[in-house]
């Protein structure tokens, strides 16, 4: 109680300090470089999360799904089976789809850019001083540049920051079928040359005016026929398959964890949204057996 009354004092007085992080990698299953403060900035974070949250979700599109109540990836994942099938017409047309990747996503972000933006919606200038500090407490490869992945706060700046894309998105490109899940981001059209125009346009605007470049080795064009690799699933017309990747890593996590029931449950859930019948009794069966799955 006494650490909460003086950074109540800290705040009234407006003398709060955010403290540095600790840094520490984890592999998910990909490198990713996690930073972590303190209890009483935690503590902060949470408020300003609540009362934020409330506001700044309601500017945002329907169609984005990261980090957001009652979205998600499943949610997500039904989604573009909604639009590919729409674009489809029934299985009469081609779908093509741009599927686009930002690199360093969370180490890119311009601090100074995310600022102007939070001004658009907040006049109460003790908040914003607030939340810049927050912001201005981190930084990746430069000073004003990027946001920490183990804070509260970042889920909501990086949305509210990627919330100007959507927009344009939306009203300048007036795209119809878009779905995006954090950095990650479709569009369906039965239209290739629209799509190629698209991806010139959009290149154009994260560069300018978010500071962000598209992964050259995530970003194409591609029939949905041929399977479209989106949020851990391999995507085709009429159904859609777990990555190869994600099932080995499955199947080595639950050979590592001796068929655990919590780990094999995750994972059954996990695959009931898809096409993977086989990989479900195979799983089921190591949880029986405990044996390896070849």
């Amino acid at each position: 109680m006494q650490n909460i009354i003086l950074l109540h004092d800290d705040l009234v007085n407006k003398t709060y300090t955010h403290s540095k992080y600790e840094a520490f990698t984890i592999s998910d299953p990909k490198l990713r470089n996690i930073h972590k403060t303190s209890v009483r900035d935690r503590l902060l974070h949470r408020a300003l999360y609540r009362q934020l949250y409330p506001f700044f979700d309601k500017t945002f599109i329907s169609d984005s799904f990261s980090c957001r109540v009652n979205k998600g990836t499943h949610k997500a994942l039904r989604r573009f089976r909604v639009f590919s099938n729409k674009v489809s017409k029934n299985n009469t047309k081609t779908v093509w789809v741009l599927k686009c990747d930002i690199r360093k996503f969370f180490a890119s972000i311009d601090q100074l850019v995310l600022i102007e933006i939070i001004k658009k919606y907040i006049y109460d200038q003790d908040i914003v001083s607030l939340i810049s500090r927050i912001i201005g407490s981190f930084s990746s490869t430069r000073k004003g540049v990027g946001l920490p992945l183990g804070n509260l706060t970042s889920q909501l700046l990086v949305n509210i920051y990627m919330n100007e894309f959507d927009q344009f998105v939306k009203h300048t490109l007036k795209a119809k079928y878009y779905i995006r899940y954090a950095d990650d981001f479709v569009f369906l059209s039965d239209d290739k040359k629209w799509l190629e125009s698209t991806l010139s346009q959009i290149t154009t605007f994260l560069e300018e005016r978010l500071h962000f470049s598209l992964h050259p080795n995530k970003t194409f064009i591609q029939t949905l026929a041929s399977g479209v690799d989106f949020l851990g699933w391999v995507h085709f017309v009429d159904h859609h398959v777990i990555r190869t990747v994600t099932k080995r890593r499955m199947i080595s996590v639950i050979e590592e964890k001796q068929g655990k029931e919590d780990v094999v449950q995750s994972y059954l859930g996990l695959l009931s949204h898809g096409n993977a019948y086989r990989l479900r009794e195979k799983i089921k069966e190591m949880k029986k057996e405990n044996k390896q799955i070849k």
